[in-house]
């Protein structure tokens, strides 16, 4: 455990020795501020709560969380590091988390520092705090999510571009699966019993039950498995790769 934190820590401070990070911070508060008072309506819907912000983060996140793990894996093979953090006293699981351990603080930072909107929103009426903190602990998992498939497709190129791309469009069919349009589009093409399974992976679905309040068991252990399944294929991925 000591030897993960060290390592995600290490990751941590990669993160905000270039400005690249504090760009990245600031495109997300001011795209979500956006999104969330102009096209969600906050102050016209007339209501004390924060639907419209939860509604437009994993689409943001879309965007934004590829670019925070583009870089994890493809930067290690491209400039040859990953040779040398292998040959350290580190277990490849403690590497995998622990990249992926600063990949998710990173993006908790970045979503704690939308707290205005938690008090905006109190000063404007009396909503369920309760329902807040649900909403704020989906997007933590659904952040993490998006963040362990990037890492894993990150270890597959050495191109960062390619990992982004790679990674925005898995998790973009793994965000679409449980959307209604989707389902009726494409009911006519598929298995029914294809599209009940797409369905059962999606991440939206379980998202929107968690920010409307209700935390299921269910929800926290496929999260649980989401991420670990896709941690699991980075260490696979990256001991593949290791020596290519």
């Amino acid at each position: 455990m000591r030897t993960m934190l060290i390592v995600a820590r290490r990751e941590l401070a990669a993160y905000f020795a270039t400005p690249v990070a504090y760009v990245f911070i600031v495109i997300f508060l001011v795209m979500l501020g956006a999104l969330t008072f102009q096209v969600g309506n906050f102050f016209d819907r007339g209501q004390a709560d924060l639907a419209p912000f939860f509604t437009f983060l994993p689409w943001l996140y879309l965007l934004l969380i590829p670019a925070i793990t583009m870089r994890l894996w493809a930067e290690e093979r491209r400039s040859g590091t990953i040779e040398l953090l292998l040959t350290l006293p580190v277990a490849m699981w403690q590497a995998v988390v622990g990249k992926f351990l600063a990949a998710w603080a990173f993006a908790a930072i970045a979503l704690a520092l939308t707290f205005p909107m938690v008090i905006t929103v109190n000063v404007l009426g009396t909503p369920d705090n309760g329902v807040i903190l649900a909403g704020y602990a989906g997007a933590l998992l659904i952040a993490g999510c998006y963040l362990s498939i990037g890492a894993a497709l990150s270890a597959t190129t050495r191109n960062q571009v390619i990992a982004f791309v790679l990674a925005t469009a898995v998790c973009f069919a793994f965000t679409v699966f449980g959307s209604p349009l989707v389902a009726g589009f494409v009911a006519e093409a598929v298995p029914a019993s294809v599209l009940d399974a797409a369905q059962r992976v999606s991440l939206i679905s379980r998202y929107e039950s968690i920010t409307r309040g209700v935390i299921a068991v269910r929800d926290l252990v496929f999260f649980a498995t989401f991420i670990g399944f896709w941690l699991y294929a980075n260490a696979v991925i990256v001991d593949l790769r290791k020596a290519g």
